[in-house]
């Protein structure tokens, strides 16, 4: 385990919320552990780890998507739902590799188009979404009020 992509399964659930909770802050380790543990018992997830040199360094989260995910036109799609990768190892193609993974595991469940989305300020997100050949499919506002 030196410098390896690698499915997660539950075994791994410690280091992966470790690592997620860098990314998703306002969650905490329990909470992700939890909510993961239940996500990995579905067909429809795969979470992958990234490792340099033994280190858990980032993380991607997929899933096959049934209902309409905008910008495409069949189904199921393969959907990116989170990825991650230490401050201190970026700009080494690990979130390449991590999509990389995501990617052939959709495709090897029949999917012929993946997608993800960000948040609109998320500039960085952005970025790697386009340089990893991702076309934006469209913008939106959401809205909700309490009844």
């Amino acid at each position: 385990m030196q410098n390896v992509v690698q499915k997660a399964g539950e075994k791994d659930l410690p280091v992966l919320a470790e690592l997620a909770v860098l990314l998703w802050n306002e969650h905490s380790v329990a909470e992700l552990t939890q909510e993961f543990s239940q996500i990995m018992a579905s067909a429809d997830a795969q979470f992958f780890i990234k490792y340099d040199e033994g280190r858990a360094v980032g993380f991607a989260q997929c899933q096959l998507r049934h209902d309409y995910v905008e910008g495409t036109t069949t189904t199921p799609v393969g959907y990116l739902e989170g990825i991650f990768v230490k401050a201190d190892c970026r700009r080494k193609g690990y979130a390449k590799e991590l999509l990389h993974a995501c990617e052939a595991w959709a495709k090897e469940r029949g999917c012929r188009e993946f997608a993800s989305d960000c948040e609109l300020e998320n500039e960085e997100s952005r970025r790697f979404h386009r340089a990893m050949q991702f076309v934006e499919a469209n913008r939106i506002v959401c809205f909700a009020k309490p009844l």
